[in-house]
């Protein structure tokens, strides 16, 4: 049951973190917006509480004593998928940090034409402005608190890391594979192609007559091209 439990938090911990893997990858794009760095931060946050109950459930499978040979494998090796994502995480995290910083949404802009206009719409114009101005200044707000709260967080992930290897001695290269590399590309490959229309063998003796042809048009071919080359050099 803790197996099974523990696979399932994996899972969901590997979805999440390439689900903000891809959303960092439009930061500062055309496609950045509030909206982007809201879904960010939740994305995040999930990701992080994940990160929390996975790492703590095989921290104490880990360390039980009494798991067989066969368990204790299959921990370990949950363990070093885990600690991977969990790589990835923080250099996406560092990333999003330095991006956010780099391609903030809301930077002060400055007019470049002062009309000078002013009358009785100047109140109205005024108050349109002054709503939109603390509208911008919220989202500014939200920007530099997100920025600060990922700051730590990217600590606590490096913090987080460190005492996962205090805790836990795995180290990656000692844990074996259950299937070898590409094993995953190999039989989606295979199951392409029993899927295609199959062409019949020919297992009979080969045609005297056409292979003897297909060397005489060979020949004439090469002849053609050595005197196409003697030609251009003479020119």
């Amino acid at each position: 049951m803790a197996r099974e439990e523990s696979k399932a938090l994996l899972d969901a911990f590997n979805k999440t973190t390439a689900c903000y893997h891809h959303l960092v990858l439009t930061v500062g794009g055309s496609a950045d917006s509030q909206n982007l760095r809201e879904e960010l931060q939740k994305t995040r946050q999930r990701a992080l509480e994940l990160a929390v109950t996975t790492g703590a459930r095989l921290t104490v499978a880990l360390r039980d004593k009494g798991l067989t040979t066969e368990e204790r494998a299959e921990f370990e090796r949950l363990w070093v998928a885990f600690s991977g994502c969990l790589d990835l995480l923080e250099a996406d995290m560092q990333r999003a940090l330095a991006l956010g910083a780099a391609f903030p949404l809301h930077a002060p802009r400055r007019p470049l034409v002062r009309t000078g206009v002013a009358g009785s719409c100047s109140g109205v114009a005024a108050r349109a402005l002054s709503a939109r101005s603390l509208r911008h200044e919220a989202e500014r707000d939200f920007d530099r608190a997100d920025l600060q709260e990922l700051e730590q967080e990217v600590l606590q992930v490096g913090k987080m890391i460190n005492e996962m290897e205090m805790k836990v001695n795995v180290p990656r290269w000692t844990v074996q594979a259950r299937q070898t590399a590409g094993a995953e590309l190999l039989s989606s490959a295979s199951a392409g192609a029993s899927s295609a229309v199959s062409v019949p063998e020919r297992t009979g003796p080969c045609d005297l007559s056409k292979a003897l042809a297909a060397t005489v048009f060979s020949a004439v071919l090469l002849a053609a091209v050595a005197l196409a080359l003697c030609v251009a050099k003479l020119s």
